[in-house]
């Protein structure tokens, strides 16, 4: 079997590579020129360039090729530019299946990695009740709106063309490798925890094999048009996570520093402005300033573990544990 994994050189796509080729699958890792290779070291990967924002180059560059399978996972999750969510999220998707439409390719499967994000701030009424698919989206990020309108172009684009697609939508994924939930644990080394809100908070994580997990179920067995809402199955308080990385840490000396919405919005303001002015994405932005506001974050998992056999494997304890274990082994920590 073939598979084509786009955003193969980022987080969650690198595993995705990791777990094609222990299947023993032809792996292809689409990579942009620049991108790093730094987890795609295997020898029996075979990359290939695509650029995502010109359907021309596309149809050259994946011309000549046949694949069964394509997890579509390339993305942009933060941009100095708001209008760059959609240009490389909703316009990178577009032209991606066009590309795979017009060159007739045989899919058995298309999955696209979307996002719990696309459906906002809803059920925010104590006490909270998990999101559905059933409920109405009301993305509050650019992020969220750019994943909801490639949702809602592919079930417009493909339906009645007879290629079979799944959507998966992951809450907070963390893990090895990831880089903004590693701004907590160096902030709690540094002594410092920072919490926003006063309001009860309901989290849910998803470590990332788990992720990976649920795209090769989806790939296997995934019903054609349907979305599946990916958590282990907990709902954990907004200290949590902090608590379990100060665990694993060593628990050193810390501040826990918790301020009103309000504050946050002045700081992920100027981080916006700063982000602008140097034409680099920081982490502290407008889209990150809704989702830390957000206080309902619970989701129903049960389609997934119906439908695909989905069982989250890793709890929080057990997932912090080993990201902690290797940010400090491979220098991040």
């Amino acid at each position: 079997m073939k598979i084509l994994i786009t955003g193969a050189s980022g987080f969650i796509g690198s595993f995705i590579v990791e777990e094609a080729l222990r299947q023993g699958m032809e792996t292809w890792a689409a990579v942009r020129k620049n991108s790093s290779r730094e987890y795609l070291q295997d020898h029996r990967i075979n990359f290939i360039e695509l650029n995502l924002s010109s359907r021309e180059q596309l149809k050259e560059q994946l011309g000549g090729h046949v694949f069964d399978y394509v997890v579509h996972a390339a993305g942009v999750t933060k941009c100095t530019d708001k209008n760059d969510f959609r240009r490389v999220n909703t316009e990178g998707t577009k032209n991606l299946v066009e590309t795979l439409l017009e060159l007739r390719m045989p899919l058995k499967r298309l999955v696209y990695i979307s996002s719990l994000s696309i459906m906002g701030a809803i059920r925010e009424q104590q006490p909270y009740t998990e999101i559905r698919e059933d409920d109405t989206p009301q993305p509050n990020t650019a992020y969220g709106q750019s994943k909801l309108e490639a949702e809602q172009w592919l079930d417009q684009r493909l339906q009645n063309t007879g290629c079979p697609y799944v959507i998966l939508r992951p809450t907070g994924v963390y893990g090895p490798r990831e880089h903004d939930y590693f701004l907590m644990a160096k902030s709690i080394k540094q002594h410092v925890d920072f919490a926003v809100g006063f309001k009860q908070q309901d989290i849910t994580f998803v470590y990332v094999d788990d992720v990976v997990q649920a795209v090769f179920l989806a790939l296997e067995k995934g019903i054609t048009g349907r979305r599946y809402f990916l958590a282990d199955g907990q709902v954990y308080r907004s200290t949590t996570f902090s608590d379990l990385i100060h665990k694993e840490l060593g628990r050193p000396w810390w501040i826990r520093i918790t301020v009103p919405v309000w504050v946050l919005r002045i700081v992920t303001f100027c981080g916006e402005c700063a982000g602008r002015l140097s034409g680099k994405p920081t982490a502290l932005n407008n889209d990150k300033y809704n989702i830390m506001r957000q206080r309902n974050w619970r989701c129903d998992i049960q389609p997934a573990v119906k439908e695909l056999g989905y069982q989250p494997h890793v709890q929080l304890a057990e997932g912090v544990r080993h990201t902690i274990k290797w940010y400090k082994e491979n220098g991040w920590l």
